[in-house]
Parts: C-alpha cells; structure tokens; sequence
C-alpha cells in the first residue's frame, strides 16, 4: 500500500521537506506536479521531517502537490537484457532500447561476506604495457586513477574496456562531458566492444542525484553477473564528480563540513562503494578501477587521500603516461610469479635502471659531465619512454617482456644490468650487445 502526503513543508534548492511517517532511508518517491511526475529519493530523516532530493529538480514544484513513497529503495533491471544498452543514472534507457522491468534488484547493499571471498590470484591483461608488466592489474581488486583535469584518462578506460580479457565491462560515468560520453559509446561500438558492455552514463547537465546513484547501480549489476559466474570489470569515471555531489547535497541540507566542505562521511561513502571489488569463492569477479581528478594536482585533496586508504594501490597519470614512480599495484605479486619466468626480473631491472636514468636527466639538466653510463642510461630511458610508457603502444604481455629485453640489449651488456646468469642465457636476444 502506497503512502501518499500532500503536505510539503520546504522547497530548498532540489531538496523538497515533508512531513511523513514509516518512510525508510534511501527510500524512492514519486512527485506529482500539474506537468509531470518525478522521481526523488529520501536522502535525509528527522523525526516526521523527510528530505528527498528531487530527480529532475524542483521546478514546478508546489507546497500542495503528492508525494507518493514506494516503500523501497532504488531499482535497478539487471541480467543479460542489459548488454550492449545504454541507460542514465535513474536506470532509464539513453539509446532508445526499450525498458527493462524485469528482474528489478536494489541498489546500494552491503559489501560481500568475507568468508564468500577468495584471495586475487588471476591476471586481467590490458594490453598497456605500464600496466601489464609493471603493475599488473588483478581479478578482484580495487584501484583508482589519479590524474589532473585534462589528462587522457577516459582514453585509457576506453582502451581497457576495449581490450580487458573479462566477460562484461560496465562503465558507469559521473558528470561527463556529452561529448566524453559520445567518446564512450562510438569507442566500443567501433571496436565491436559494446555488446559486451553496460553503461550509465550521467552527463554534468543531469541532475545531481543521479551522479550519486551511478556507482551503487553500477555495482549492483555487476555484482548480479558476478553471481552469475561472469568476470567483471567496473570502469569508473570521475569519482570527484561523485564526491562533488555529495557535497553539494550535504550544503543544500546544512550539514556541519568536514574538510575542504566535503561531508564528514566521506570516507565510508567511499569505502562503500569500493568494497564491493570481490572475487566469489564459487562464482564470478568484480574488479573496479576508478578515475579521481586531482584539483591542482594535489593529491592530499580530500578525495584522492581518502581514496588512498581503501585501494589496493593506485595509477597516476602524469603528461599522458601513467608514470612509474607512484603508481603501484600492491596485489601484483598474486600473479605475475604465474605469468612468465622473467617477468618479475624485467618489471625489477628496468624500473631501476629507468630511476638512474632520471638521475642522469637531472645530471644533464646541472651541466655536469656525462660519463659513458650515463650515456647509456639517456639512450635507454629515451628508447623505455617511447616504446613503453606511450600509451599509443598496444602489446600482449608476452610481447611486452622481449620487447623489454631488447631494450635492455640495445643499450647494455649483459653484466650491466645485474641479472643472473641463467635468465641473460635464456632470455637475452641474440647478436646483441656483450
């Protein structure tokens, strides 16, 4: 039975106050104005004073109109229907695909019982070098992208989308650019990339509600594929949008601010979401890597601090690479031992030679006298940049260690570069330097 009140006490903002009873958190609405219906959600409760952010704002919105409470929260279709659609942060479909009523799942539950969990152990592959053999990317895991405004960071989602050896991706997008979210779905069409794909998609003209329920609709489904048995990767971009709306919501209800005037749940709403990267004991994964702009390129903002706490490491995007110092994956141990003998002696080696190598730039920047090493080590951190770091290079990961050697070769004997013998015997290419 539907519970109906007419009795709106406040209009602030899109916040609309009325006074109800039995009503829950989180609770969906309905609005009924002289032109339209509107959904809202209940977002804050104080004795009979209910608070719901309306989904399409809150014009045309009178003291006397209804409000019709569902008794329960957000749902969101779910099952194989939703390949290849395209839907807003309500749910509702943006590719003129019909609507899906049919096996409606709520929003927003608990993360996964731990004892349901398994330990990461499996790869996914990119196809981006940086991440594959650098900071391999792990089944189950949970990371962000830290980048600053202007950094190619929806190419490389695209890309992974693309490439990523999962059986769906969804992309959930906060307050894109219209044009970002053309990006997305010409991308993966073309690519022959969305009949795998499911995407949210809330545009920054959207309403701000919407933004906030992107990532907990994002991860319900993909944790109904995940009980299905499918490996799933969640793409998210930008987690600042999020966190932005948040605190929009949390001014127009005059909460007390926390830091920078985000709200002091900032944390938990973050870990919430997060959390829900699981690997099931007898099912499928979730996998979840999330864009997070940096303001100012600051990265003790409250976003990407608070983020840092729950992750299991993170990218950072840097002059359109993803630079590898400060980027780390800290589950990347789990599985490239299992990977190729030598990728762990090639992910070590270079990244330490590639650390001299920035040493030696410093030196040359100073005007101090370069000595052949460090010639050597100029050639080979110029060839590591371009043939390495690009993201324009697109690589099997397999491909990516015997390039690594080849580079290594080409600019090193063999006894430079401190790798045992037995590897340099098997792996060192032949004809080359030593």
């Amino acid at each position: 039975m539907y519970r109906v009140y007419t009795n709106i006490v406040q209009i602030s903002g899109d916040v609309i106050t009325v006074e109800a009873e039995g009503v829950g958190y989180l609770e969906i609405a309905q609005v009924f104005t002289r032109r339209e219906v509107s959904l809202a959600q209940v977002i804050r409760i104080e004795g009979k004073q209910i608070s719901l952010q309306v989904f399409a704002g809150s014009k045309g919105i009178s003291t006397g109109d209804k409000v019709r409470f569902l008794g329960h929260s957000m749902r969101v279709a779910s099952g194989p229907d939703l390949l290849g659609r395209i839907f807003n942060g309500s749910g509702l479909p943006l590719d003129k695909g019909p609507s899906l009523n049919d096996s409606l799942i709520e929003i927003g539950g608990p993360p996964v019982n731990p004892t349901k969990r398994i330990i990461p152990r499996k790869m996914i592959r990119t196809g981006i070098p940086m991440i594959d053999v650098f900071n391999s990317l792990v089944e189950s895991q949970k990371l962000p992208i830290f980048s600053i405004a202007g950094e190619p960071y929806n190419e490389i989602l695209a890309r992974i989308a693309i490439q990523a050896e999962v059986d769906i991706i969804i992309l959930g997008g906060m307050g894109l650019k219209y044009d970002d979210y053309l990006y997305f779905r010409d991308t993966l069409e073309e690519h022959g990339a969305l009949s795998r794909s499911i995407l949210f998609i809330h545009t920054a003209s959207d309403p701000v509600v919407e933004c906030l329920l992107v990532p907990d609709i994002s991860l319900a489904v993909a944790e109904q594929c995940a009980l299905q048995g499918k490996r799933v990767l969640v793409l998210l971009t930008d987690m600042t949008n999020f966190c932005d709306a948040l605190k929009e919501i949390a001014i127009t209800m005059e909460q007390v601010p926390s830091n920078r005037g985000y709200p002091g749940d900032l944390y938990s709403q973050l870990a919430s979401r997060y959390e829900k990267a699981v690997d099931f004991d007898s099912a499928g994964s979730i996998t979840i890597l999330a864009v997070t702009t940096m303001p100012g390129d600051d990265v003790t903002h409250p976003v990407p601090d608070n983020t840092g706490y729950i992750t299991e490491g993170q990218f950072y995007l840097k002059n359109g690479v993803i630079e590898p110092f400060g980027s780390l994956s800290r589950l990347k141990q789990q599985v490239n031992g299992k990977t190729r003998e030598d990728h762990r002696v090639i992910m070590d080696t270079m990244i330490q030679l590639f650390a001299s190598y920035r040493q030696a730039l410093e030196k040359l920047a100073m005007g101090f006298q370069m000595s052949s090493w460090d010639k050597k080590l100029l050639l080979y951190g110029s060839s590591f940049e371009k043939r390495v770091m690009s993201l324009k290079v697109n690589i099997p990961l397999e491909e990516a260690l015997d390039l690594g050697w080849k580079i290594l070769a080409e600019s090193f004997t063999p006894e430079e570069t401190g790798i045992k013998k037995s590897m340099i015997e098997q792996y060192w290419p032949a004809k080359s330097g030593g």
